[in-house]
């Protein structure tokens, strides 16, 4: 991944394939839909270990302008796309209907390999993510980069929380994703390594014991990409909204060129902090934007109170990547929450209004189904 611009930046956002008059997932999906849509829409989409998951990956991108552009023409030309298949495009980090059991892999050897070395846990990942790319200037550790900006990873997840419901239930948590992907090994937030060549070192101890085929099956919340010059963001959920996907990797990207920056500007990379990032997740994932996320000491703070430290932090790179209206979004998602909060307030105005149960998350998956694919 290269471009002719300061942090070219990659998104890689994914989706359910659902059937629209039934609002459940399509467990089976033609296979000329993907043909279709990777002759029409070009190699960006992707299929996933699930049929009834796909995958858009942004070309490289130097501004969110043209990210906006791509992305959102690329939603809906694959929502037209499944639509003549009787299929419509859904965002969101689990399908508040979907039931893992009734699901089918993709008939890929990959995917079978997974399934056959995983088991269970492939079969029940019906989980969908937000990965986003920005690459370095060639001077910079990636991994060091990457330990800098590991305490601010729960706060990019609370910014994305799109999965309150499991098998057709509330949970309780406003990202369930991250719960139910913590059943993958070499999953959750990295410990941290000296620089490239440890992790890289590292990597291959695993593929030596034959534990990984290569370091794309480290499956870390943060990594350096093992096919691009990037650091690679994984935490988020899906997002139902373009513009909230938008927000996020504006903001991931004006980080990495405040952390690339400023090398000096540390943390103490040692096992308390690591401890600490991973509690952060924990509160992330149940409370979302509503989480108090603490320090070394025991200190805790509002997650929106970080945010707006991180903003200010960022606000020097935000003017020089012509990112400040791109996280205008991020207000936004302040005042009317994400979509873990929209569609919680969907379900509890249903069931308040007499609905059942099932009938108020066919209201959700509506909800759902109508913001994904953005107005031209």
């Amino acid at each position: 991944m290269s471009a002719q611009c300061d942090y070219s930046f990659g998104i890689e956002e994914e989706f359910f394939l659902v059937r629209p008059e039934t609002r459940q997932l399509a467990a089976q999906v033609p296979a000329r839909l993907l043909k279709r849509a990777r002759a029409q829409l070009g190699e960006s989409i992707k299929s996933e270990l699930l049929q009834a998951q796909i995958e858009i990956a942004s070309p490289v991108l130097c501004d969110i302008a043209q990210a906006r552009r791509q992305l959102g023409e690329l939603r809906r030309g694959l929502s037209a796309l499944a639509g003549e298949h009787g299929l419509a495009l859904l965002a969101a980090g689990t399908h508040p209907l979907g039931l893992w059991r009734e699901q089918i892999e993709t008939d890929k050897p990959r995917y079978r390999r997974l399934v056959e070395d995983f088991q269970i846990v492939a079969r029940r990942s019906l989980v969908c993510g937000l990965h986003v790319h920005v690459q370095l200037p060639d001077d910079v550790d990636r991994v060091q980069a990457m330990n800098r900006a590991m305490p601010w990873l729960p706060l990019f997840l609370a910014l994305s929380t799109s999965s309150p419901f499991w098998d057709r239930l509330r949970t309780g948590l406003m990202s369930y994703r991250q719960a139910m992907y913590d059943e993958w090994p070499r999953t959750g937030i990295p410990d941290f390594f000296a620089d490239e060549a440890a992790y890289d070192a590292f990597a291959a101890v695993l593929v030596r014991a034959g534990a990984i085929a290569d370091a794309g099956s480290l499956w870390w919340a943060i990594r350096p990409s093992p096919n691009y010059p990037t650091v690679e963001l994984r935490i988020a959920d899906a997002c139902t909204r373009l513009d909230d996907s938008l927000a996020i990797a504006a903001l991931y990207r004006c980080l990495m060129r405040h952390l690339s920056m400023r090398p000096g500007d540390a943390p103490p990379c040692d096992a308390a902090l690591r401890r600490v990032i991973d509690e952060n997740r924990w509160r992330a994932k149940r409370f979302g934007l509503q989480a108090q996320f603490l320090d070394e000491r025991g200190r805790t703070e509002p997650a929106l109170t970080q945010l707006q430290r991180l903003r200010e932090l960022c606000a020097e790179d935000a003017r020089a990547l012509d990112c400040v209206e791109a996280l205008r979004t991020l207000d936004a998602i302040i005042e009317r929450g994400t979509s873990a909060h929209a569609q919680l307030a969907c379900y509890r105005e249903q069931r308040e209004r007499g609905a059942t149960r099932s009938a108020a998350l066919r209201s959700v998956v509506d909800w759902l189904l109508h913001t994904t694919v953005p107005e031209p």
